[in-house]
């Protein structure tokens, strides 16, 4: 293990809990509207915030940036909340051309600039092994605000109160782990454990966290990039944990039939 450097790899690993912490719970809801892409669709539109920002000659990292991501985000919330009051049967393809939309205007943007490949690279995969202790802290608190509103208020939330909440997440996890990470987080936890009657919240959560830990280590040991090393991991666990579950249920219901 003499491959692991801790002191780079705690940051990466606090930023992938932070990130599982708020998409847990929001990928569930996702998952039972029916509404699989629309973290593609909106972290896709905040990406086109930050490349926006670029193109204005702002700096990388300044709070201006933040400003540009989060008002092209919510202005995409906004948009799909109106597509999906007055359009619902064709929602997910509106999700979907809106993504191909943003990603498109991106790449056109990012066209003429030397450095438009590295961008589009930051924004897939992110750079979780670079996050900074004190942005995790500013994170964290965000988050915090978000969670606590997301619980509380969950079963009065609106449309527009999911998709504005959505949106403020995706923004910031966006710029933090890539999108890549985004959709996964969201979307594998919830897939395994969608058929789970007990403790569901609890082993999404496990499965986000042993997929973060997991795929760090081995982009440590291997040299592979950090963010696909994730997804993989992730996507591993979610598949061993499912088949484990599923095998767990018809045991005893085999054991039965055994009996009589």
């Amino acid at each position: 293990m003499s491959g692991i450097d801790v002191s780079i790899l705690w940051p990466a690993f606090v930023a992938g809990l932070l990130v599982t912490a708020t998409h847990v719970p929001l990928g569930a809801q996702v998952l039972a509207r029916g509404i699989v892409f629309i973290d593609l669709a909106i972290a896709q539109i905040a990406g086109l915030g930050v490349v926006l920002a670029d193109s204005a000659g702002v700096e990388a990292h300044g709070w201006e940036v933040q400003v540009y991501a989060l008002a092209a985000a919510l202005a995409g919330a906004l948009l799909l909340t109106w597509t999906e009051k007055h359009w619902p049967e064709v929602q997910e393809a509106v999700i979907g051309a809106t993504f191909v939309l943003a990603a498109s205007a991106a790449l056109l943007l990012l066209s003429s600039n030397p450095h438009g490949g590295e961008h589009l690279r930051e924004l897939l995969i992110g750079q979780i092994l670079w996050v900074s202790p004190r942005v995790l802290g500013i994170v964290a608190i965000v988050y915090a605000v978000a969670l606590a509103a997301w619980f509380a208020w969950n079963a009065r939330l609106g449309r527009v109160a999911f998709y504005v909440v959505f949106a403020a997440v995706v923004t910031i996890s966006v710029q933090l782990v890539g999108l890549y990470l985004v959709f996964t987080t969201l979307i594998v936890p919830a897939l395994a454990t969608r058929r789970m009657k007990e403790q569901k919240l609890a082993w999404a959560y496990a499965i986000g966290a042993a997929g973060y830990a997991l795929g760090l280590a081995l982009s440590a040991l291997t040299d592979w990039p950090s963010g696909p090393a994730i997804v993989w991991a992730m996507t591993a666990v979610a598949l061993g944990l499912a088949a484990a579950h599923r095998f767990a249920v018809r045991e005893p219901a085999a054991t039965r039939v055994g009996s009589e």
